[in-house]
């Protein structure tokens, strides 16, 4: 922080700590909440106008995550090697992609455009392993219950003569 001339308070740390230590991305909220829980003291403004200074430093970055919390923003620490976010657009969950494919396709855009990659911020957004089989049982369910919605007004208020010639053309 002092390389790039900005004053390392008690505050400014706690903050960067738990960005970078929770494993998680935080928005402002969560973060205020985690580090009032540490110091009583620490207020929402001091959060948002660090969150700010940290971000406009290039300490920390300022994500969407495929806005799956709407309008809500996520932060994290740059120090980490560059990654791809991968993110559940059904239950929200985040993982982190690193490696060599992502190296690989960072290259090639860098080949293919002449382009030089300062940053790149990748993200993936489609359904994990638990929400895929959660989404099927649900597809399957609309399946059955739109199905069973076509048979029953077709059966309401007829007779036995016209049930049979319904249920007799399929």
């Amino acid at each position: 922080m002092k390389q790039r001339g900005i004053r390392l308070t008690r505050q400014r740390q706690l903050l960067l700590e738990l960005l970078d230590k929770t494993g998680a991305h935080l928005d402002a909220e969560s973060l205020y909440q985690l580090a009032h829980q540490r110091d009583p003291k620490l207020n929402r403004v001091t959060v948002y106008r660090t969150l700010k200074l940290l971000k406009e430093g290039g300490l920390v970055d300022e994500l969407d995550l495929m806005h799956y919390g709407g309008d809500q923003h996520y932060y994290e620490t740059r120090t980490k090697q560059e990654h791809a976010h991968v993110i559940c657009l059904r239950c929200g969950r985040v993982e982190e992609f690193f490696g060599d494919p992502l190296q690989r396709l960072r290259r090639q855009v860098e080949s293919h455009f002449g382009f030089q990659i300062v940053i790149a911020r990748t993200e993936i957004g489609g359904y994990c392993a638990h929400c895929q089989v959660l989404r099927a049982q649900e597809i399957l369910e609309a399946r059955r219950g739109g199905e069973q919605e076509l048979q029953e007004p077709a059966l309401a208020g007829s007779d036995d003569g016209d049930r049979r010639r319904r249920s007799s053309r399929g």
